[in-house]
């Protein structure tokens, strides 16, 4: 039976500005980060994108390298377009980046502008697409010209093979001096892909206010903390969890005083009538420079608990306080040395 959309998506999705663009982005975005690619089955996917666009989740971000293998979750994403989202093309935005390891040798990583038009025109094929909504560079590559790196986005904006450009885990500095060689070329910075997490504040420093300053938006990835701002680790490690697979997540981060802080977060999420992952994206979208948070899902329940963040009511002031006792910087960084190169 064919996918028809549910009618109401657009009824409770809370949408936000993007930067000073036209663009405006839904509170939760989908990312296909984990869960996607060849090593899971296609229509437990498919399950998850067809339900978050009923939800009103309209941008679902991926990565050439996302899968396993790399590029395995572009085609299976690409297969959901022609299977459910064709005939919606024109209400999402999709979403690709190209900076990590891809395929071997020195053009297939890092920000030459031969590996990232190589890999967009990749990005497209495996999609079925004509052009991305977003095309990133995923990290900034401190051995390549920030003018060649950015050079290539503009070319991907005049070819129209991206609507916009953004940049991912680059420092304050080396983001103002990207929205600047944009800005000469005509093409605007549009948005900000930086890891924000209760235990990962990072952006809190100078990067947020270099986005305003430039008018980029800022999608938080990682938002729960690759899984630790969740109820997964409360009571130690279950069997299948990210941590014992060691995807993106080591054991060596569930150390006592994490588990500690993270403890003591969920009662707080508690008394709010919250689990722990909703407080979580509760807390990343409390600043209004913050246009999305970034999920991953590995089930349809999963996707719709964290959605349903969205409804709670405000942080008080006493609730901030509380929180920022326990919500410090826990060493889950796994991204620092592409911010620290700038």
């Amino acid at each position: 039976m064919p996918y028809e959309a549910a009618g109401g998506r657009y009824e409770e999705m809370d949408y936000r500005r993007c930067g000073r663009s036209g663009l405006r982005l839904p509170g939760i975005s989908l990312g296909l980060w984990h869960n996607f690619g060849d090593d899971r089955p296609y229509e437990a996917g498919r399950e998850i994108v067809r339900r978050a666009f009923d939800l009103g989740i309209t941008h679902f971000d991926l990565a050439n390298n996302y899968g396993p293998p790399y590029g395995s979750a572009e085609a299976n994403f690409g297969r959901m377009l022609a299977d459910d989202l064709k005939p919606y093309r024109d209400e999402l935005v999709i979403s690709t980046k190209a900076g990590y390891d891809m395929w071997p040798g020195p053009y297939g990583e890092w920000g030459s502008r031969k590996y990232l038009m190589a890999s967009l025109d990749q990005s497209l094929g495996r999609m079925g697409l004509d052009y991305v909504d977003i095309f990133y560079s995923h990290r900034y590559d401190p051995d390549t010209p920030l003018e060649e790196t950015m050079g290539a986005l503009v070319s991907a904006y005049q070819q129209g093979k991206a609507l916009y450009v953004g940049v991912s885990s680059y420092s304050a500095t080396k983001t103002r001096e990207a929205a600047e060689i944009l800005r000469t070329a005509g093409v605007p910075l549009l948005i900000h892909q930086p890891s924000y997490s209760m235990l990962n504040r990072w952006i809190e420093a100078e990067l947020l206010d270099a986005l305003d300053e430039v008018g980029a938006g800022c999608i938080a990835f990682s938002p729960l903390g690759q899984g630790m701002l969740t109820d997964k680790y409360l009571n130690g490690l279950p069997e299948g969890s990210r941590a014992t697979q060691d995807k993106s997540l080591s054991t060596d981060l569930l150390s006592d005083e994490n588990l500690a802080r993270i403890r003591a977060l969920n009662d707080i999420a508690q008394q709010r009538g919250q689990s722990l992952a909703q407080l979580a994206l509760t807390w990343t979208l409390r600043d209004p420079r913050v246009t999305s948070a970034l999920i991953g899902a590995s089930s349809v329940k999963q996707l719709e608990d964290n959605v349903a963040a969205l409804n709670a009511p405000p942080l008080t002031d006493d609730e901030l306080a509380a929180i920022d006792k326990h919500a410090v910087e826990s060493g889950i960084d796994l991204w620092a040395s592409s911010h620290l190169a700038g």
